[in-house]
């Protein structure tokens, strides 16, 4: 998802294309086993919401098949080119202003966008609106206050100065608009806007390959930021990813909260 008046974390650097690749690594597993079990299928009408990368809706045009249907919008559609072709359809769109791109959607599913969207109980109301009756809405967020820190088990200079520059960069989002405690309100809000058979789920990546990935990309894609804000110097930034690339730090991600229910 893509802001052009402020969004921190712009789809068309270079960095974008890094990050979209450790969500993938990070998260598609999450992703695709709660649109199994809500039944995704052939011939379902899909809203990829805020899509961004390829990923989820390349998995849901293979799931609907040719005679199913997979509307894939963003602000930014530059990383979706891709998979534009049949069944999936690709729009600009700003899902906290625009109406729904159509309606009658089987699903509804938006993975790490309504934390970013100022107006994000209109953009949630607007994707229950587009469902159908019995239709199923999937969103998944982070929620960076409820494990704020990339190096939970802070032993030395290295992790302290990770976690000093992942404050700056929380910092810097909270600043834009962000909620940074939005994914734990999730299955409330799902049960307030009606749904029903309300569940939700977290998962909390600790360490991993794609972790470091996605740390070093977001820390080169706003260290101008950083420094301009002064939360950090141009040398603890090359220090830190120098550190992250020798590969000697547990580095974390913030929890990504899942929350599914039906449209009545």
């Amino acid at each position: 998802m893509t802001r052009t008046d402020g969004y921190l974390l712009d789809n068309r650097r270079s960095e974008a294309a890094e990050r979209f690749d450790a969500f993938a690594t990070l998260f598609d597993p999450t992703t695709f086993r709660h649109l199994e079990a809500l039944g995704v299928g052939p011939g379902w009408r899909c809203w990829e919401a805020g899509a961004g990368g390829t990923s989820v809706v390349s998995w849901l045009a293979k799931r609907v098949g040719p005679t199913g249907h997979v509307v894939a919008t963003d602000i930014d559609t530059s990383r979706l080119a891709p998979a534009a072709r049949p069944p999936v359809e690709v729009h600009r769109h700003d899902v906290g202003a625009d109406e729904p791109p159509g309606d009658g959607f089987d699903l509804v599913h938006a993975r790490l966008l309504l934390v970013h969207v100022p107006d994000r109980d209109r953009a949630l109301r607007s994707m229950i609106r587009a469902l159908r009756p019995g239709g199923r809405l999937l969103v998944e967020d982070a929620d960076p206050a409820l494990q704020p820190l990339p190096c939970p088990d802070e032993h030395g200079p290295e992790q302290r100065l990770a976690n000093r520059l992942r404050q700056g960069f929380r910092d810097l989002l909270a600043e834009r608009g962000a909620d940074l405690s939005y994914g734990r309100r999730l299955p409330r809000l799902l049960r307030e806007a009606g749904l029903r058979r309300v569940e939700a789920d977290a998962f909390f990546p600790v360490a991993s390959d794609a972790c470091a990935a996605l740390e070093s990309a977001t820390v080169r894609h706003v260290r101008d930021e950083l420094v301009a804000a002064g939360a950090a110097t141009d040398e603890d930034i090359e220090r830190h990813l120098a550190n992250v690339a020798c590969g000697a730090m547990d580095l974390a991600t913030a929890p990504m909260i899942s929350a599914w229910g039906r449209k009545p």
